[in-house]
């Protein structure tokens, strides 16, 4: 019989047992500070009726949706009526509209699962992938505070997860709608795709943003053209610096003006929260393409890998779920793409090895001795240490490499002359330290030890 090679398909990010630590202990440690700021967990299916989750689509997204058939359905050549959802802002609005009357409001809720997209296959892009995303909707209203809470959770997270100094960049989009206006560009559409063009000047330059505003497609008089990229170029330096870049656009323009008041409100609300000045700035040409945002947009970039792109964006929307109820529900979120941020960060060489989730394993020195090492085993694993007991017999020196290769922290040795004085050699592999312990003691020893890791910064840098 011929053997199947074996494969993944393009797109899918497959890691090895400690990467996959590593990549869990990232999810522990984003959804731990969504809990720590009141956000509830929230679970959709992966799969949604077709004409659901298709409603707010089209064009590119709705191209790339996997469509779910069976066997039966793809005979009869029925059309698909399932499809695996492509983001979870889309689940969400349906989640919203459909349980609105047993929801509270304003409804704060964290959702950590996989999407799945038919990208073309190339490097850094996928077709499934974790999404971490927060939003808080309100019913009718929501206040611009909330805007200035998610800077808090995303400092919160990129600071416990230390991969390097970061910075949040913020921005208004009806600041920079008022700011267009003010030049000349009164056309709504036309708004949009500026806003558009601009997004794209970290990736293509002032000269490309210049040339395709002054070009056929826009026509847009020099002078205003002048005054867009004079304006999208300015960043702040520190939390006073971005109030007077503010206060410097002056008014004359309603929609300008509502926009400098709400970044105001949340400049001043992000620093009484706690978030250092060195953390977060404006940055006017931050614009987030899509028409779905209305107020406050948030873009979080690493200072020393700018190349990275955003490792955190999101803003506000004015109506969630306007395709599914007539409700009108505002609301803000940011979302952290987990899958390619993590495959970015392992190609920075900012990812280090992380340790076995197993804490301790126990030599098996003698066949004979096996039921004395279970009971040990099992006294350590009810003191909530994860243990492992190696089962076949092999040289001392080979199951030291195992646990090496394994990142398996302790190797207990529990010999003729251990078991005859009561004790347990511990033998710390990282330290390259060994010493014996009482074996009443053993479970509180290394509980210390784990306790004393636990301490230290959890960043994922090696």
């Amino acid at each position: 019989m011929s053997l199947t090679k074996p494969r993944t398909m393009p797109g899918v990010l497959e890691l090895l047992p400690l990467e996959q630590i590593a990549f869990q202990s990232t999810l522990d440690i984003i959804r731990r500070n969504f809990e720590r700021f009141g956000f509830l967990p929230v679970e959709t299916p992966a799969i949604e009726l077709s004409d659901v989750l298709l409603t707010k689509t089209g064009g590119e997204t709705e191209r790339q949706v996997y469509f779910v058939q069976s066997t039966g359905s793809l005979k009869q050549g029925d059309e698909p009526e399932l499809a695996l959802r492509f983001d979870l802002t889309v689940p969400l609005a349906r989640y919203v509209a459909e349980h609105e009357h047993q929801l509270q409001f304003p409804f704060r809720r964290y959702q950590m699962q996989r999407v799945y997209r038919g990208e073309s296959a190339q490097r850094g892009r996928f077709r499934e992938f974790y999404q971490c995303d927060i939003d808080v909707i309100g019913k009718d209203a929501l206040s611009v505070r909330f805007d200035a809470e998610l800077p808090a959770v995303i400092h919160g997270i990129f600071s416990e997860l230390a991969i390097g100094p970061f910075t949040i960049q913020m921005n208004n989009r009806k600041l920079m709608r008022g700011f267009f206006e003010r030049a000349g560009v009164i056309d709504p559409e036309q708004q949009s795709l500026v806003l558009r063009e601009v997004d794209k000047i970290d990736k293509r330059g002032e000269q490309y943003v210049r040339d395709t505003l002054i070009g056929e497609h826009f026509k847009l008089p020099l002078d205003a053209v002048t005054q867009i990229l004079a304006f999208i170029a300015q960043r702040s330096c520190g939390h006073d610096d971005a109030i007077a870049k503010l206060d410097a656009l002056g008014g004359g323009n309603a929609l300008l003006e509502t926009g400098v008041a709400e970044l105001k409100e949340v400049l001043a609300f992000v620093r009484a929260l706690g978030v250092p000045e060195a953390n977060y700035a404006i940055n006017f040409s931050i614009a987030r393409g899509l028409d779905y945002y209305t107020g406050t947009v948030y873009e979080t970039t690493l200072n020393d890998h700018p190349q990275i792109g955003s490792i955190c964006s999101g803003g506000r929307y004015e109506n969630l779920a306007s395709h599914y109820t007539k409700s009108k529900l505002p609301g803000v979120g940011i979302s952290i793409g987990l899958t390619r941020l993590f495959w970015q960060l392992r190609e920075a060489g900012l990812i280090g090895m992380a340790q076995s989730s197993v804490q301790a394993m126990i030599a098996l020195m003698d066949e004979a001795d096996l039921p004395k090492y279970v009971e040990l085993a099992t006294q350590l694993r009810a003191a909530g240490i994860n243990t492992e007991v190696q089962l076949e017999p092999k040289k001392l020196g080979k199951q030291f490499q195992y646990a090496s290769k394994a990142g398996i922290r302790f190797v207990l040795v529990l010999g003729e002359d251990e078991i005859a004085n009561g004790t347990v050699s511990v033998k710390d592999m990282p330290r390259e330290l060994q010493y014996q312990v009482s074996r009443a003691e053993l479970a509180k020893t290394l509980r210390v030890e784990i306790e004393q890791l636990a301490a230290m910064p959890k960043g994922l840098a090696p």
